[in-house]
Order: structure tokens, then sequence, then C-alpha cells
């Protein structure tokens, strides 16, 4: 299972969903860039059942169930995180261990996951998720693709 598998299967919960995490950022790159333990998917949290459910299908099975802050399925060869938000006019909202993180509507955007558009959330607010802690080998590397992008607009 690939992610534009998972991106396709989503597709089926007749409502938006958005990449972050690492996957997001090679979204925004256009390409993979490095290995990913999972894939990282914002979900309306009213359809979250039919996600795992369109995720069942696939093979998934839930693995960690930390609600309502995330989910995590596990199937062959990818694991999904899924994260309920309740979207709002002006942001979506995703409920966390210490309270609330908001992503304004406005810094939602698309990149690519092979030939597949998929929404995502943009650069700044990629970088600004990836500050307030130690940076993984993976985060740093992550980082240096935003930086890439950054550069080139």
């Amino acid at each position: 299972m690939q992610p534009d598998d998972v991106a396709l299967a989503l597709d089926a919960i007749g409502e938006p969903v958005w990449i972050a995490g690492g996957w997001g950022v090679d979204a925004l790159v256009g390409r993979q860039t490095r290995e990913h333990r999972d894939l990282d998917v914002l979900v309306p949290a009213a359809r979250l059942e039919a996600a795992l459910a369109a995720l069942a299908e696939l093979g998934c099975e839930v693995e960690t169930d930390w609600l309502p802050v995330r989910v995590e399925v596990a199937g062959a060869r990818l694991r999904v995180d899924l994260h309920p938000v309740i979207e709002r006019s002006d942001a979506l909202v995703q409920r966390v261990l210490d309270g609330e993180l908001c992503y304004p509507i406005e810094r939602l955007t698309t990149g690519l996951i092979g030939d597949r558009p998929v929404r995502c959330i943009d650069a700044e607010l990629q970088r600004e998720l990836h500050s307030g802690y130690e940076p993984r080998a993976a985060d740093v590397h992550d980082l240096a693709r935003l930086d890439e992008i950054g550069s080139r607009s």
C-alpha cells in the first residue's frame, strides 16, 4: 500500500482530508525525499468512522487509539496516523494533549504524492509545526526540504 492508495481510499469518505507531517513536506516538494514511518492525515472528526472503514478495506487495523487526539492504523508496509479535526470557517482545529492546534484555512494548499494532487498544509505552517522541540534526523531533513522550497519562491 502506498500513500497515494490511502489518499484515493480516503476520497471515498466524501470530505476533504489534508496530508501533514513528512509526507506533507514531500507533497510540497512534489516527490518522496525520504522513508516515512507513517502518513499523517487530518480528517474531519465527523467522518473519522468512514475514514477508518475506508482504510479497513485496504487491510488496515487500529493499532493505537488515543482519541480524541489521534488514531493510528497499520496495514501492509504503511501506517496511517489519523488526526481528527473540527472544521470552522477560519481553521481546522485539532485537539492535542494540552489544548488545540489550529490550521488556518489560508495555510492549506495542495501538493503531489506520486502523480496525484493532494491537499496538505503549506511550508510556513510545516516549519512552525517543526519548532518547539529537539528535532530528530527526519525533522532536520524535512526542514532542509522546506528551506529549498522557500529558496525557489
